[in-house]
């Protein structure tokens, strides 16, 4: 299995000087497209009323909930990164932790899947979960991430999506009362002023 993804990491990866466009391309999808999950939800929390709140919450927990459990499974298993054992070209910096799973496609997926669960928000949830196919991409061109890392966070964004929307009574429901009301008390002269939505 290692020697598969070994192969696959270094069928992707990028040659050791690659052309400026593909570096560029690569370098926006590995570190700047995941902040369109904070974006996504803080839009829809600030412009949806409460039940999108809700799934604005839901989603960030189920992201949340990934990067929990990938923290947990880096203290049982560590996977070394592939610039750890000597391996390709790494063309970004990244300090040398546990590989497998990939943070950035979990939190990216796990808000995706929790989207697509619902009929409100599966529109971004498709659009979350295709962008989440260059960033996987760029993660291994630019040297950080094996293939496999990807899978991993497949598997652990799916468990995450379904454990937020299992959680919706017990947890969601109540952490959305409490946070309700901290927003609406730091916002409170622009709720007032109409500029945001109570």
């Amino acid at each position: 299995m290692e020697e598969l993804n070994t192969m696959l990491f270094l069928l992707i990866n990028a040659p050791a000087h690659p052309a400026a466009g593909w570096l560029m391309v690569a370098t926006f999808f590995a570190e700047q497209a995941i902040w369109l999950v904070p974006i996504s939800l803080l839009v829809g929390w600030f412009k949806g009323g409460e039940e999108t709140r809700k799934l604005m919450l839901q989603a960030a927990v189920a992201g949340l909930t990934g990067l929990l459990l990938n923290q947990l499974i880096g203290l049982v298993w560590q996977h070394p990164r592939p610039f750890m054992i000597g391996l390709g070209h790494t063309l970004i910096p990244h300090v040398a932790d546990s590989s497998f799973p990939s943070d950035h496609l979990t939190l990216l997926w796990a808000v995706a899947g929790n989207f697509l669960l619902h009929a409100r928000t599966r529109r971004a949830g498709l659009f979350l979960s295709v962008l989440g196919i260059p960033v996987a991409w760029g993660r291994i061109y630019l040297g950080v991430h094996f293939p496999f890392d990807m899978v991993g966070a497949v598997a652990v964004a799916a468990q995450s999506a379904w454990l937020a929307l299992w959680a919706q009574s017990w947890l969601i429901n109540p952490l959305f009362r409490w946070i309700s009301r901290i927003y609406q008390f730091l916002f409170a002269p622009m709720i007032r002023r109409g500029w945001l939505l109570k």
